[in-house]
């Protein structure tokens, strides 16, 4: 503690010396120093040169890592950020290049990630004449498509409001839930030097983030008193875990101390999609996950609505029970058995999606870790109910089924890979890292048939769901974790999208390893097509990829890769991974394996089938 005031007190003497001699390009660097920013994705550019300037001359202290795409820039900070908890930051120039970053801005706030997009502007005192890339007082105005899309966006107008507008800004990403936020600086603006120091009536510049922004960390203690007793005394109750509920659970002692909890009372613990993992899945009360593609074991659980049996009570902590994490069929949206008969208990940091999507009997706006804290405190002088044993073995005999959807395919060996196996061997392999779902049948079939334990951590973006996301994420990862396995499993119509970032990875030496489920198709579409509007043949190939050779091309992006092939199984896949894990650990070379599965199983989405066209004749 005495050293941090130490290094507070020179860093503050430092500023008092020198802010008067600073540009707003310097000053925001000053700003990343303090959130503990090291690295920076993006691409440079004209209307960025001050900032790319400042970055090459404080090169020892800032990473600038250069993208193959902005997009791909935008996904690896939003990597970055999922694995290490700081904040990700992506620069890019004006105009297009801006626009190229909005959709991973927007997955990151889609996703609550802290993700901060610094985009650079033409100079302004050559707004509105048609300077090249101008996107503010033209037809693309970067800084309203920005506003509507991310929490927070705003327009550097000039020195003197850069403080205020930088600060802002780092509130709203750093915020809880995280956020994304965007802030475009005119590149004279970049260039024009800052504010007086204080010595000449200027503002003291911050010490730490916490001269500017804070946290929410509390929870009502009467109300969680409420959520004890309605959990505790309840004959089935149930505890949801949602992906806001992770960095808390990030706390071991705090995650030891709820699987304590969960056990001694008998409380069984499932997650939504997006929070897989967060709670242990091989823990005796997990009953995994719920949602698109679960968990066999909830629904056992849970029963019907109409069952005598059906629960009794709900705790949400950290979901806003949007479509993903309530819908386990597309012909079931928002499952009205997750309803408990008694108690539904909905438990957030934004107010605005507590009872959103389904009736609540206790609403509390509070802080996940809080709340978690709180229940753990009144479990503390309690005794278990009547119905405590009763339940756990009741628990136990419905883990006697089996969680997957294809169990004998998971656990076999046939060829060509199915990607249940596949999955399997992951499962294998990857034992303390982080592995990143795409978009498409790797959400389903990761979802149904990995079993994550921490340290091991999940990471899949279902707010959006954009293709390619894993495919840039997994860089951004690994950078921030070089010493972690961080494995992305991707399509190969993903893998093509954002596959230039092997390039990025390569250049600085990021030991990322992809998985690529290569069936020369776009087969979440063309399965589902087949189901929706039968006859199921009419759709074979009918969004055929061109059967590229990606072992290639990942080998002429800078990857070590190697192919299991359709007349190979499980066996030869985990070999082949178990090289490739090792060979990414040893040298930081990326790596691509790619897998040719069999193209015809179908995760069990639930789509109706067939679909009824309505007679427009």
């Amino acid at each position: 503690m005495q050293d941090e005031s130490v290094k507070r007190s020179v860093r503050a003497e430092y500023l008092e010396n020198h802010l008067q001699n600073m540009t707003v390009a310097q000053l925001l660097l000053e700003y990343l120093k303090l959130e503990g920013v090291d690295r920076i994705f993006g691409i440079p550019g004209g209307a960025v040169i001050f900032i790319a300037d400042q970055l090459k001359q404080q090169r020892d202290r800032f990473d600038f890592i250069i993208c193959r795409h902005e997009t791909g820039a935008a996904y690896m900070a939003d990597g970055y950020y999922r694995v290490t908890g700081k904040l990700g930051v992506v620069l890019t120039t004006a105009g297009p290049s801006a626009v190229n970053a909005l959709t991973g801005s927007m997955n990151a706030e889609a996703g609550n990630s802290a993700v901060l997009t610094i985009t650079g502007e033409v100079p302004e005192q050559y707004f509105g004449q048609g300077y090249l890339q101008e996107g503010v007082d033209a037809h693309l105005d970067v800084n309203a498509v920005f506003k509507n899309a991310v929490q927070s966006s705003a327009l550097i107008p000039s020195a003197s409001s850069f403080r205020t507008l930088i600060e802002q800004a780092l509130r709203n990403a750093m915020a809880r839930p995280r956020r994304a936020a965007h802030i475009s600086i005119p590149n004279n603006v970049a260039g024009t030097c800052v504010m007086q120091p204080p010595a000449a009536g200027g503002i003291p510049f911050p010490a730490a983030p916490e001269n500017y922004r804070t946290e929410a960390r509390g929870a009502d203690p009467a109300q969680m008193e409420q959520a004890f007793e309605a959990l505790v005394h309840a004959k089935k109750p149930l505890i949801f875990l949602g992906n806001g509920a992770r960095m808390a659970l990030r706390d071991a002692t705090r995650l030891h101390a709820l699987q304590d909890f969960s056990e001694r009372f008998a409380i069984p613990v499932m997650t939504t999609p997006d929070g897989k993992g967060i709670f242990p899945e091989s823990h005796p009360m997990s009953l995994r996950n719920y949602g698109m593609t679960p968990c066999a074991w909830p629904a056992l659980y849970m029963k019907t609505a109409s069952d005598a049996d059906h629960f009794d009570a709900l705790c949400v902590i950290g979901s806003s029970l949007g479509e993903l994490a309530t819908s386990p069929a597309a012909t079931n949206h928002y499952d009205k058995d997750l309803i408990p008969s008694h108690h539904c208990i909905q438990i957030d940091l934004d107010q605005a999606v507590i009872g959103r999507s389904f009736p609540i009997t206790l609403g509390v706006v509070g802080d996940a870790g809080a709340a978690i804290d709180q229940l753990l405190a009144q479990g503390e002088g309690a005794s278990p109910s009547p119905d405590a044993e009763t339940r756990r073995q009741m628990i136990a005999s419905l883990k006697q089924s089996s969680p997957f959807e294809f169990p004998e395919d998971r656990a076999g060996d046939a060829t060509p890979l199915h990607p249940a196996a596949a999955m399997r061997i992951v499962n294998e392999l990857v034992q303390d890292g982080h592995i990143f779902i795409d978009a498409g049948n790797c959400v389903g079939w990761s979802l149904n048939n990995l079993v994550i334990d921490p340290p091991n951590q999940f990471h899949i973006a279902l707010g959006m769901g954009p293709m390619g996301f894993a495919v840039g994420a997994v860089v951004g990862g690994k950078s921030g974790a070089p010493a972690k396995d961080c494995v992305a499993i991707v399509g190969d119509g993903a893998f093509m999208m954002h596959g230039s970032e092997i390039s990025t990875a390569a250049q600085n030496k990021i030991g990322a390893v992809w998985i690529v489920l290569n069936d020369n198709d776009l087969a979440m579409v063309s399965q589902g097509m087949a189901v929706l509007f039968p006859p199921e043949a009419d759709w074979d190939d009918y969004y055929a990829l061109g059967k590229p050779d990606l072992v290639k091309y990942s080998e002429g992006l800078g990857a070590c890769a190697v192919e299991v092939t359709c007349d190979q199984g499980p066996d030869d896949m985990k070999r082949e991974l178990a090289s490739a894990l090792e060979r990414a650990r040893a040298t930081g070379q990326p790596q691509v394996l790619v897998l040719h599965i069999d193209p015809k199983p179908m995760p069990k989405y639930g789509w109706p089938h067939p679909l009824v066209q309505a007679d427009c004749s």
